[in-house]
């Protein structure tokens, strides 16, 4: 298979009948796969199902004989705290445990930043704008919740190993409206990138105009790994030690993709002095999330050592997944150089670059043949993405067998537009 670029005219258009003749032969399957959110597949699910019964015959009381059946205890259960305090990395005192979904923690904390404003600075609402800044590609729900609030954000580019600090540094140094940052440290959401000891350091050092800048630190893929010799990202609260700046980061991970991500357990990290005002205004909304799931799931996994154990089940089940993924690109688009992608080593996303102008096409294309990918653009702020190029792959889901044979056609719509772009021209 030759480059696109080195094609003559009359070669193109033979490709691109070719392609054609392909991809409809694939349209009557009938083909109905959902490829469009990073889901578990069922066997994932599957090796959790014992959590649902690890509480039998176990007294539902704290060792001071706390009832967890009943009200009270709001930052979460001492067992749990401890458990997420060493995956972490932070003392018991820096955790607050919030109920299923981490993403509906950091949509808390920004909505009480813009109603009530960040230890006694100025409500981010009294502001005539506020701006976030966006390393991308990035994660559409994290945009979502900035557009909900009416946040200006800034797109960040991303480098192979984490986002343009230059730029970074610059930015919040200048502009006291500059909130903060979204950050996916371990395997972003969906490059696959993991930042570097570095860039690391660099955020742990940054000297905001803003007193309530804040880094929310998404750390959902902490220990989600699908290779056995892991690139592992510094601890951001022990390089903030060094620079006194604790209070400049809120982290956040979850166990939605560790055990059910309809009945986990989320987690916020930060700083005594940020603890404490949060569970100060905590307070007014909820007595308590489910303790009843937090003791569910100490016993379950016991410690950090159990989670990082279970994880490697995952592995077994998706590792063989990204793969097939890796390896439809490299057979069947690689040698067209039309495109680029990073062959990620967890986390639950595979970001596919296609030649400018061409993403929504490829979409477009493998949805009419029955496979629906995440929107083009929604790796972007307000879904626009200024290339049209970056495509999220989520291959978890689907069987082996599904995901080749999503695959098959998705390298098609990708030789199929890359083609069209080159014969427009």
């Amino acid at each position: 298979m030759k480059k696109l670029s080195e094609m003559n005219h009359e070669e193109l258009v033979a490709f691109q009948k070719d392609a054609e003749k392909r991809y409809n032969d694939f349209k009557a399957l009938n083909l109905k796969l959902d490829m469009s959110r990073g889901k578990p597949a069922p066997a994932q699910l599957d090796i959790s199902m014992s959590l649902l019964n690890a509480l039998d015959n176990e007294t539902l009381c704290s060792s001071n004989g706390t009832d967890y059946r009943n009200y009270g205890i709001l930052d979460g259960i001492p067992e749990a705290k401890e458990m997420f305090a060493e995956l972490l990395g932070v003392e018991s005192d820096n955790i607050i445990v919030y109920g299923n979904a981490s993403l509906a923690a950091m949509y808390d904390n920004i909505s009480r930043a813009m109603t009530h404003g960040i230890l006694g600075n100025k409500p981010w609402s009294k502001y005539d704008k506020v701006k976030f800044l966006c390393p991308v590609p990035g994660y559409d729900r994290h945009f979502a919740i900035c557009e909900y609030f009416g946040i200006e954000m800034i797109n960040i580019p991303m480098d192979s190993d984490g986002p343009d600090m230059d730029m970074v540094e610059k930015l919040v140094s200048e502009d006291e409206t500059i909130k903060g940052i979204w950050c996916v440290p371990q395997y972003s959401n969906p490059s696959g990138i993991s930042y570097s000891d570095e860039v690391v350091k660099r955020f742990a050092a940054l000297k905001p105009k803003a007193e309530d800048f804040r880094i929310f630190w998404d750390n959902a893929y902490c220990i989600h790994h699908i290779t056995d010799t892991p690139k592992l990202i510094l601890n951001i609260f022990d390089e903030c030690k060094k620079n006194g700046t604790e209070d400049m980061v809120y982290e956040f991970t979850s166990t939605s993709k560790i055990s059910f991500p309809g009945a986990g357990v989320a987690v916020m990290a930060a700083s005594k002095k940020n603890v404490d005002s949060i569970k100060s205004q905590l307070g007014i909304s909820t007595i308590g999330f489910d303790k009843i799931n937090q003791l569910r799931h100490v016993k379950f996994f016991k410690n950090a050592e159990g989670l990082k154990k279970h994880m490697d089940l995952h592995k077994e089940i998706i590792a063989p997944k990204f793969d097939v993924v890796i390896e439809e690109l490299e057979k069947n688009v690689l040698p067209l150089d039309a495109a680029s992608w990073h062959k990620a080593e967890g986390g639950y996303f595979i970001s596919f670059n296609a030649m400018n102008g061409c993403a929504k096409r490829i979409v477009s294309l493998c949805k009419e043949a029955g496979v629906v990918l995440t929107g083009a653009g929604a790796t972007y702020p307000y879904g626009k993405d200024p290339d049209d190029s970056n495509i999220r792959i989520a291959p978890t889901y689907p069987t082996v067998d599904e995901l080749r044979k999503a695959m098959e056609l998705f390298c098609i719509c990708v030789q199929l537009a890359s083609v069209e772009k080159c014969l427009s021209k």
